[in-house]
C-alpha cells in the first residue's frame, strides 16, 4: 500500500502540475475566447476539481499496481496510454456533445489529456521500478 500511495502522490502532482500548464497556459486564450459557455463561478467550484484529481490519482496508481508487471517506464508509457484514451475521448468528447465548445478543442483536450496520462504512468512506474 506504501508504494501505491506513493505512486498516487506522484500521479496527482504531475496531473495538477500539467493541468495548469494546460489549461492556464496553452489553452488560457481559447478559454478566454469563449466566456458565455463557462461557469461565472468557476473559480469558485474548481476544489472540486482537486478533489477529482486525488480519487482518480489513487485509483490509477491502485489499478496499476494490480497489474504491475516490472517492465519500466515502458509499461508506464502503455498503461498512461490505455488509461489516457479511456478517460479523455469520453470526457472531450462527451463535453464536446453537451457545451458549445469547437471540434478543436475536443481533439486538444483529448491530446493533452492523453499525454497527461502518459506522462502519470511513467511517474508511477519509476515508483514501481522494474524488476530485474
Amino acid at each position: 500500500m506504501k508504494k501505491v500511495l506513493i505512486g498516487a502522490a506522484a500521479a496527482f502532482v504531475i496531473l495538477e502540475t500539467l493541468d495548469f500548464l494546460i489549461h492556464d497556459v496553452i489553452l488560457a486564450s481559447s478559454y478566454s475566447a469563449t466566456p458565455e459557455i463557462w461557469r461565472p463561478d468557476m473559480m469558485d467550484v474548481m476544489w472540486v476539481l482537486h478533489i477529482v484529481k486525488i480519487v482518480t490519482a489513487f485509483f490509477f496508481a491502485l489499478i496499476f499496481s494490480k497489474g504491475y508487471e516490472g517492465k519500466g517506464t515502458v509499461e508506464g508509457i502503455r498503461y498512461g496510454l490505455y488509461v489516457g484514451v479511456m478517460m479523455s475521448v469520453g470526457m472531450a468528447y462527451g463535453t464536446y456533445t453537451m457545451i458549445a465548445i469547437s471540434p478543436l478543442l475536443a481533439f486538444q483536450w483529448f491530446l493533452f489529456s492523453v499525454f497527461e496520462y502518459i506522462i502519470a504512468g511513467i511517474g508511477v512506474s519509476l515508483v514501481y521500478g522494474k524488476r530485474t
